[in-house]
């Protein structure tokens, strides 16, 4: 599948994750958030750096419970519980914030 983005096409999965890291940006996010019914706000971005920083250091996705709880060691534990992070990606969290951040598609989600 092509997402199409300010004059760009990106490949993506036919579940919307993009196919390179590489093409992702912060524009790039808001877009495939917007698609997913999701309007940015700070608290998103905060998870979704997260969760790109730790892609890129570790190389691998964590399943949920690990997610959670790395946020939780890293934000804090207001932030790191499954009720804020279902607050702000209703869908799944785990899901639906790698795939806004431009992540592959975690292994554990179906």
């Amino acid at each position: 599948m092509v997402l199409m983005i300010d004059g760009r096409s990106l490949e993506t999965t036919e579940q919307g994750f993009l196919c390179s890291l590489e093409d992702w940006d912060e524009e790039v996010a808001v877009q495939i958030a917007l698609q997913q019914g999701i309007e940015l706000t700070e608290a998103h971005w905060e998870i979704i750096h997260f969760q790109r920083d730790y892609y890129i250091r570790f190389r691998h996705l964590p399943n949920s419970r690990m997610f959670v709880k790395a946020i939780r060691n890293s934000l804090g534990a207001e932030k790191g519980s499954s009720r804020y992070l279902q607050r702000l990606f209703p869908e799944g969290p785990l899901k639906y914030a790698c795939m806004i951040a431009g992540l592959p598609k975690p292994p554990t989600c179906l």
